[in-house]
Order: structure tokens, then sequence, then C-alpha cells
């Protein structure tokens, strides 16, 4: 039987237990979990006398993998533990070096390996070595639609909650970057009125600079239900303020739309629950969208939309269009789109 894949949260628990390994691999496309188990590490494993000589922070770049291992095999001072914390290192060579050391690692070292930017091959012997020794976690990009419950769990750790609309407009806006993503919640914490504990859309508009009634949000609902006249508003005023709107960020949220919506046709059960249990969702009412599209869109209309799309992508990026304006082209797809 495999062995399942460790969560960010599965390591989390075991590090406020105080559970510690001799290794943690830290490796995948997305840097968010890396550098918070790492910086988690640095600043609970050690007190602050104990790190003056137990806590080593290198960065790949200037240092080889002989040094890493000396840093490694050294016993702490006057402290249980000695932490050893290598950042980028993906720019580390050699690395397969390592797996002697790890064979047999001190006990007394907690030896931390950030490799951001990519998964390591799990046939490398050292990695090997490391799973077996410690902990390997893969910190894996989030999707489009695990964004809310992102948001709202970072929230509700702070200690605040998002009203819905509000969270779909900061999913629509900042996208899957959760570095950023932290960065504009954090701000809005940091704006909030004394003793005011849940964040508006009106809020967000205030402090992000996303308008309540002009944003992606707002479009997908509106082409959704077919209601040109609000289509075409917004429409216009992505037109008059195409930084904050760029036709990128909207093309990709109505590809992945309509290309869900094309997937929701194959579902077995076309109800709100059906729906959300074929595409994965977190619930039936993150699938009302989908079975109201539907009643509105034919599967052959959904194909040609998501032509469309790409066509106006394309167009967008100078493909076969010298001259029309991001802002004619994001005009003449919606209206492709609702005829």
């Amino acid at each position: 039987m495999a062995k399942q894949e460790l969560t960010f949260d599965d390591v989390m628990t075991s590090l406020r237990a105080k559970q510690y390994a001799p290794i943690y691999l830290l490796m995948g496309d997305e840097g968010y979990y890396i550098d918070e188990i790492a910086n988690y590490i640095i600043d609970h494993v050690l007190t602050d006398s104990e790190k003056e000589f137990n806590l080593t922070i290198a960065y790949g770049s200037d240092v080889d993998i002989a040094a890493i291992i000396n840093a490694a095999k050294r016993y702490p001072m006057m402290a249980e533990y000695q932490v050893v914390v290598v950042k980028e290192a993906q720019n580390v060579k050699n690395m397969d070096e390592l797996a002697f050391y790890l064979q047999k690692p001190l006990k007394s070292t907690i030896l931390v390996i950030c490799h951001k930017h990519g998964k390591i091959d799990g046939r490398k012997k050292w990695v090997n070595e490391a799973a077996k020794m410690g902990v390997v976690f893969e910190s894996k990009k989030l999707k489009e639609q695990q964004m809310p419950a992102f948001i709202n769990s970072y929230m509700q750790q702070k200690g605040y909650e998002m009203d819905a609309k509000a969270t779909q407009m900061m999913a629509d806006f900042v996208g899957t970057d959760l570095g950023r993503m932290t960065g504009e919640l954090d701000k809005l914490i940091i704006t909030q009125p004394k003793g005011q504990k849940r964040v508006t859309p009106e809020q967000i508009e205030r402090n992000i600079g996303i308008s309540k009634d002009y944003n992606v949000f707002e479009l997908r609902n509106a082409i959704i239900a077919k209601d040109v006249m609000k289509a075409n508003r917004i429409i216009k005023y992505f037109a008059e303020n195409p930084k904050t709107n760029p036709i990128q960020m909207t093309l990709a949220h109505l590809f992945s739309l309509f290309s869900n919506l094309f997937m929701a046709y194959y579902a077995p059960e076309k109800s709100d629950a059906g729906v959300a249990t074929f595409l994965g969702l977190k619930s039936p009412w993150a699938a009302r969208d989908y079975t109201t599209a539907m009643r509105n869109y034919s599967g052959l209309k959904v194909m040609q939309i998501i032509h469309e799309i790409r066509m106006t992508d394309a167009r967008s990026k100078g493909v076969e269009n010298n001259s029309v304006e991001d802002a004619d082209l994001l005009r003449e797809l919606v209206f492709k789109i609702l005829h």
C-alpha cells in the first residue's frame, strides 16, 4: 500500500506537538507552505538565547553540500537541538552526497532543506533516505476552486470572517499566489475598523482597490444569468480601468467557468449535489452557478465559447492582431458568449 502524502496540516500538527524529525525535505511549486514550515521551525524550536549558537541559516547559492553536512554533524551547545536551514536548496550541487549523512543523522540536529520551484525525483537515494528518517513534504499549488477555502481558513486563524462575496472578490482578484494573497489579507486586517471582525465587499473596495460592483466575480454572475445589460456595464468599466482589470485575468476566469461547465454536462446526476460531487466542489451551493448556466447554455454553445476564449487569448497576445485593443477584444468576446 502506497504511503499517504503528508499535508501541510499534518506537518504543522506534529511541529506544534514538538514531535521533531532529524530531516525536513520541503519541496514543490508553492513557496508559501515551504516558508511557513521553515519559519515555524526557526521561530519555535529554539529559545532566543539558544539560537545564538544553535541556529544556522544558509542559502543554496552560497553553500556547498560538504558545508551542509558538516553543519548537520555538529552537536548543540547548551540546548537539546540545533537547527540547520538550507534555503534555495535547488541551487546546491551534488545533493546526492547527503544520502550518507541521512542514513544515520544526528537526532539532536533538525536539518531543513527548502527546495522551491519543483518536485525532486523521488527515486534519488537521498530523497528515499529523507523519507525513511524524517519528513518529505511536497508543497503543491492550489487550484482556483480551493482559494475561497484557503482565504476563509486564513482569516479564521486571525480571528476574522469574510463575507462570501468578499471572499470570491479576493480569490478572483489575486488568483492562486498564496504569498500575495496573505499579504493582501493582512492589509485588510490592519485596515479593519476597531472591533469589527467581518470583512465586507465595501471594505475590500475601499482598501484593496477592487470594485464591489464591477469585478470579474460580478461579470461571471452576469454571464451565467445571461444579464446582457449588467455584463456590458462591467465591460465598460473594465475598459476604463485596464490596469486593475487586465484582460488576461478576465480570460482566465472565463475559461475556468466554461471548462468546468463543459465537464458538468458529463455529471451522472445534474442536481446541485451531483454536479458538486462530480466537479469536486466543497458543497452543493458551490455548484449552483453551473446548474444555472446549464439551463442557459447548451453543451454545443459551451464548446463554441471555449474556442472563442482561446482565440481571444491568442489575439490579446498579438496573434493575427496588430490593432484591436484589449477592451474591444473583450467586448466582442462577451457579445459572442451572450448571443
